[in-house]
């Protein structure tokens, strides 16, 4: 018998004992002593997942490490949110098109790398009546800005975050948002009531 056989054949019947074992469970074990201690309570001013994030992700999640500049643009996004009077997946949507764009950098003109006129943490485009250079700069009003373009996008609570940010931001990447929205999402969490 080769080795590629023999592998397959061991690999096979580890699967088989895997599978068996799952398959017994508890059944052939002891029932273990259920713990009755309090538990502590979950804070019940954290959003629900299923609120920030109803449809689940889509694909592979991408992460990065935030310094406090982004991590305040990120707070930045959520109180404007609250401003524009709109919820915590509004937040989501915005946070997580933020991180695409700029990963949560107040950009100004990145000279030869620039795209076009795009500026801020939306990589909004002055030509494209977003507003001003100081304008877009400003987190308060990008994200102000950003999230009226949301407004006016139909049933955007029911899509997919990808093609909500797509709808207001109109991006070359369309798909790129999706990688974001568990970040996004755990930032909400973590400071839509700090």
């Amino acid at each position: 018998m080769n080795t590629t056989m023999l592998r397959k054949s061991v690999l096979g019947i580890a699967g088989l004992a895997v599978a068996g074992g799952l398959a017994a469970g508890p059944l052939n074990h002891d029932t273990p002593t259920l713990d009755t201690r309090p538990v502590a309570a979950v804070q019940a001013d954290k959003p629900a997942a299923d609120t920030l994030i109803p449809h689940g992700v889509q694909g592979d999640q991408s992460r990065i490490d935030l310094n406090d500049e982004q991590t305040g643009n990120a707070k930045a996004i959520i109180a404007a949110t609250k401003k524009a009077g709109m919820d915590e997946r509004a937040a989501v949507v915005s946070i997580a098109t933020a991180l695409q764009e700029s990963k949560l950098e107040n950009l100004g003109h990145l000279g030869d790398r620039n795209d076009h006129d795009s500026q801020g943490l939306f990589q909004q485009r002055p030509s494209s009546g977003w507003g001003t250079v100081e304008q877009i700069t400003d987190p308060e009003y990008a994200t102000l800005a950003f999230l009226k373009g949301l407004k006016q996008v139909d049933g955007w609570q029911d899509m997919p975050l990808t093609k909500a940010a797509q709808t207001v931001q109109v991006s070359a990447y369309p798909d790129h948002y999706a990688q974001w929205e568990q970040q996004a999402a755990d930032l909400v969490a973590q400071h839509w009531n700090s």
